[in-house]
C-alpha cells in the first residue's frame, strides 16, 4: 500500500492576487535546490489518524504556527514515487511571516559514513509566492494543487 501524506495549501489574496505559502526542506540534501524544490507543509499520516488532522498537526511542526480553518479539501495527488498527498487549501486567517517560521527537526548521520549525528530543520525557509511563481518552486507532483486551487477560487 503506497505511503500517504497530508497537507495544506495556504492562500492569501492581495490586490486581486493570489499567493501561496511553500516550504523549503531542510537537511543537505536540498541546501542547494530552488526550483522544483519547495512543497506545501505536509507529512505522514499516522496509522488510524484523521488525514485532516494529520495535515494540521504537520502544518504546525513545520512552521511552528497553528492555521485554523475553514479547509476545503482539493484532493489526492499520486507523486512520482508513488505516495499520495491529501491536500486541502485553506485561506491563511493570521498574518504568517516566513521568516519566524519555528520548524521541528530531524537527526541524521552527516556526513554520510562518518559516524558523526547531526540535526536539521526539517523546513528551513518558507516563503509567499504567487501562483505563477509557486509553479515554478513547487515540487512536479504537487503542481496539480495549485491549478486546482486556482480553478477553486475562479483565477484559472
Amino acid at each position: 500500500m503506497a505511503k500517504r501524506s497530508a497537507g495544506l495549501l495556504i492562500y492569501r489574496r492581495s490586490d486581486g492576487d493570489i499567493s501561496v505559502l511553500l516550504v523549503h526542506p531542510g537537511g543537505p540534501f536540498w541546501v542547494k535546490k530552488d526550483a522544483g524544490a519547495w512543497s506545501i507543509p505536509k507529512g505522514l499520516v499516522d496509522e488510524n489518524e484523521d488525514e485532516l488532522a494529520a495535515a494540521q498537526r504537520e502544518t504546525e511542526e513545520e512552521l511552528g504556527v497553528k492555521v485554523e480553518g475553514p479547509f476545503a479539501r482539493l484532493g489526492d495527488y499520486r507523486q512520482p514515487g508513488g505516495k499520495i498527498v491529501s491536500a486541502w487549501s485553506v485561506e491563511a486567517g493570521i498574518e504568517i511571516d516566513p521568516a519566524a517560521i519555528r520548524s521541528n527537526v530531524f537527526t541524521m548521520e552527516w556526513p554520510p559514513r562518518s559516524g558523526s549525528m547531526k540535526q536539521f530543520p526539517e523546513v528551513d525557509r518558507a516563503g509567499w509566492f504567487t501562483l505563477p511563481e509557486a509553479a515554478v518552486k513547487i515540487l512536479p507532483g504537487q503542481r496539480p494543487m495549485l491549478s486546482d486551487l486556482a480553478e477553486r477560487l475562479g483565477a484559472a
